[in-house]
């Protein structure tokens, strides 16, 4: 079976991370903050799972991807959770709109 190559996984993880990066900065939807976020954290499990086919131990940047993903899954529904409440409270989503002084 052939193997992508290591330089290749790395740029598309660069691209990955920038877009999330892009998302949280450009974006002032709650929800579009929260895939950007998502997106951060895909980036560092495919250089985890990347750099894992280089390591003797096998497996180690796999488990550590494991670890990301049930991390990543509880933070979205707590985060999700956060901006249900913020949308009762405050009828928007918008992050710049939120403040809490109106309240």
């Amino acid at each position: 079976m052939a193997s992508v190559p290591l330089e290749h996984l790395l740029l598309l993880s660069a691209v990955l991370f920038s877009i999330g990066v892009l998302a949280i900065v450009i974006k002032k939807h709650a929800v579009a903050v929260l895939m950007g976020i998502e997106l951060i954290f895909n980036a560092a499990n495919l250089n985890l799972i990347a750099f894992s086919q280089h390591d003797p131990h096998l497996l180690q940047g796999q488990v550590f991807a494991l670890f990301v993903i049930v991390i990543a899954a509880a933070e979205a529904a707590i985060a999700l959770a956060i901006v249900i409440k913020v949308y009762q409270y405050f009828n928007t989503v918008n992050v710049n709109e939120v403040d809490a002084s109106q309240g």
